[in-house]
């Protein structure tokens, strides 16, 4: 579903910034694969994932989905093939517009619209069984504004947005960073229920080891722009936080000195 063929991307060529963000980024992903990505600050994990996206073109190498070479498409003509959730709560949804029109907008996403009445009944109670999956209350709140509900809600309905059209590959650029962990835990647990229910490609890139661990059936660590680590399969199941940055320091030569990553665990 996706191959990553030797990325590279440098920042600010040739002036005092110049910042080697990927330097020769490699991955494959088959279809229904759920694969975490860890890495210290400035490994390239989200720089990957804006990569995949068309956010800025990449110097050299190619970016491939379902079979379709998409390295030299622009961001919005990408965009049928990804679902994508940020980091930010705000980012994702229309904060003016109800909980409803929101999704009806996702619903429509690259579709042609004519002028009949925006949300029919039978879409309305497909929104309302969809929502309730969720145990957030937002089903009963259907017509309240987006920027009314708190930030795990938001990304919920962004999650759920995001999904709505089953897209080729799913993005989770740190979707869970932003929550307290109560609600950062009944998020993971709704993205992987969505995940499996309608059998998702995903990349969710995340900072705490013990999520990436526990989520996906593979996991990657990026250090210096590149996939250093890839593990999948029982050694994925069986792995603990220590092994990781055991396996992390062996291959790299060095320390993971990344305060975040080490609090998160």
């Amino acid at each position: 579903m996706l191959e990553i063929k030797e990325i590279y991307k440098t920042f600010n060529k040739g002036t005092v910034n110049e910042k080697h963000a990927l330097n020769g980024v490699n991955l494959t992903l088959n279809e229904g694969d759920f694969c975490t990505v860890i890495g210290g600050n400035g490994a390239g994990k989200s720089t990957t994932l804006n990569a995949i996206a068309g956010v800025w073109p990449v110097d050299s190498g190619a970016i491939i989905i379902d079979g379709k070479d998409v390295s030299g498409l622009s961001e919005h003509k990408r965009a049928p093939y990804l679902g994508r959730v940020f980091q930010d709560p705000m980012t994702g949804t229309v904060a003016d517009m109800e909980i409803i029109e929101n999704l009806a907008l996702a619903a429509r996403r690259g579709k042609r619209r004519g002028l009949s009445w925006g949300v029919k009944a039978k879409e309305r109670e497909k929104y309302r069984e969809l929502l309730a999956e969720f145990e957030l209350g937002l089903e009963d709140r259907m017509s309240s504004k987006v920027g009314l509900l708190s930030g795990g809600q938001r990304q919920a309905i962004t999650l759920l947005m995001a999904t709505l059209q089953k897209p080729k590959l799913l993005l989770l650029d740190e979707h869970t960073a932003a929550l307290d962990p109560k609600t950062a835990s009944k998020v993971l647990e709704l993205s992987d229920k969505i995940i499996k229910e309608n059998n998702l490609t995903a990349l969710m890139v995340t900072h705490n080891m013990k999520d990436a661990i526990v989520h996906g059936n593979r996991l990657i660590m990026m250090n210096n722009g590149k996939v250093i680590l890839d593990i999948s399969g029982e050694e994925k199941k069986k792995l603990t936080v220590d092994e990781l940055l055991k396996k992390f320091e062996m291959v790299s030569n060095s320390k993971l000195e990344n305060d975040r990553m080490l609090l998160s665990n």
